[in-house]
């Protein structure tokens, strides 16, 4: 039996991923900030704040799954809610490796990553793994991420960063957003609705950590996005029609979600194609590739 240790555990993914990864006859272990014996997964301390972690989490243990990080929508990018972003990805990898024992091997370190990567824009070309990355406040973040983790390569087999895009679930994140509006016949697309919104089910993102995990030749970054290029105008419809519902009122103005998000409604008015070619071509095989039939198991 394999031993995983996740980070971000009791959120969305870490939940769906532990649920699989059992059935799979993996032990799993999470690290929280709150321990408790009564909750369903082994779970040990840490504070990234303090740098504090309980080093039993390391025991016998042959991989680190790193879901860690701040939601990037929670809210406007203040100084402090950039700092809380970065450091949850960031600081808190740094911890791990810090904290990790000397002499003790690691099997694999596989970690979360954005597409913001390549920038958060509305562009032509479709990114992979090989392009270029952005300059902006989200694309140096992922890219300090991605380096953060590639540290681990000193004391584990191999590293794998997978880069995700808008993760679709029902009772949370963006889809969960999306949703009320249209619920209650008010929905409409943002900005310009042309911006691409890279997506990916529930199922698949944590299919492909768990793929990666059970495939010790898999290391490097990943896109982890569905085939489907949808922008947001098509998704609100596509939402709208799964619900059948309408759609009637204009499109929110751009000006409108930059007075009230800041720098953060960027976020929301940009988005491009990802390519997602090489996890294809690794042996992964998606459950989800077009958004409708997504969205109706979802809904």
């Amino acid at each position: 039996m394999k031993t995983v240790l996740i980070t971000g555990g009791s959120g969305s993914i870490g939940m769906v991923l532990s649920r699989n990864l059992t059935q799979a006859n993996f032990e799993v272990r999470h690290l929280t900030r709150n321990p408790n014996p009564a909750k369903k997964y082994k779970n040990f301390k840490w504070d990234i704040e303090s740098s504090e972690l309980d080093i039993k989490a390391f025991e016998n243990l042959d991989y680190i799954v790193h879901l860690a990080g701040e939601n990037v929508s929670a809210g406007r990018w203040t100084s402090a809610q950039k700092e809380r972003i970065r450091n949850s990805r960031i600081k808190s990898l740094n911890l791990l490796l810090d904290k990790w024992p000397k002499g003790q091997r690691l099997s694999g370190l596989i970690s979360a990553s954005g597409i913001s990567i390549y920038g958060t824009q509305t562009v032509d070309q479709i990114f992979s793994e090989n392009d270029d990355f952005g300059d902006d406040f989200l694309a140096q973040v992922s890219i300090d991420w991605e380096k953060a983790a590639a540290q681990f390569s000193r004391i584990s087999d191999r590293v794998a960063m997978v880069r995700t895009g808008i993760v679709l679930e029902k009772d949370s994140g963006a889809l969960s957003k999306i949703l009320q509006p249209i619920k209650y016949g008010i929905g409409s697309p943002l900005g310009s609705g042309k911006q691409y919104m890279p997506w990916i089910h529930m199922n698949d993102i944590a299919g492909i950590y768990q793929f990666i995990l059970e495939h010790p030749d898999i290391e490097g970054p990943y896109n982890a996005v569905a085939d489907e290029h949808v922008s947001n105008a098509t998704m609100t419809q596509t939402i709208a029609n799964v619900m059948r519902k309408k759609l009637w009122a204009p499109n929110v103005p751009e000006f409108a979600l930059k007075l009230l998000f800041g720098e953060m409604a960027d976020i929301i008015l940009k988005g491009s194609r990802i390519d997602n070619t090489k996890i294809k071509n690794s042996g992964y095989k998606f459950e989800f590739t077009a958004l409708k039939p997504a969205l109706k198991n979802l809904i």
